[in-house]
């Protein structure tokens, strides 16, 4: 029966976006990140990206993370400014402790840019964050 199905509620996992100095190309770079805050690894981290708004869509974009473990983060993507005026949805499904758990996080189009930023959890950095 439905009522026998336990649906766990992700807590202390979150999705950040961050703006980084890239050495390599000698400018900044929008990164996209997953922040684990849990006292426990999470495992087989996969998150699935697209952004969206009334007149376009972007593809979906498949990332297979791993473990992230314990008090730490793990990088998904870069993301291009132009898609901010967009909305930006990370769908993330992971293991911990044997359940599988799922979550939606979304960035509304024109929320990620500097003035939003905040002190991030486990990263050290300024950051948009989702929770």
């Amino acid at each position: 029966m439905r009522k026998d199905i336990e649906i766990p509620v992700v807590k202390d996992v979150y999705i950040a976006v961050v703006k980084e100095w890239n050495e390599e190309f000698g400018g900044y770079d929008w990164n996209s990140y997953i922040i684990n805050d849990q006292e426990t690894p999470i495992e087989m981290v996969f998150v699935v990206t697209k952004g969206y708004n009334t007149e376009k869509k972007t593809s979906l974009l498949r990332h297979g993370i791993g473990t992230v473990n314990a008090k730490s983060s793990a990088k998904i993507e870069m993301i291009q400014e132009e898609l901010f005026v967009m909305n930006n949805e990370f769908a993330v499904s992971f293991f911990s402790e044997g359940k599988l758990y799922d979550k939606k996080y979304l960035f509304r189009k024109n929320t990620i840019n500097e003035n939003a930023f905040q002190d991030l959890p486990v990263m050290q950095q300024r950051g948009v964050l989702v929770k």
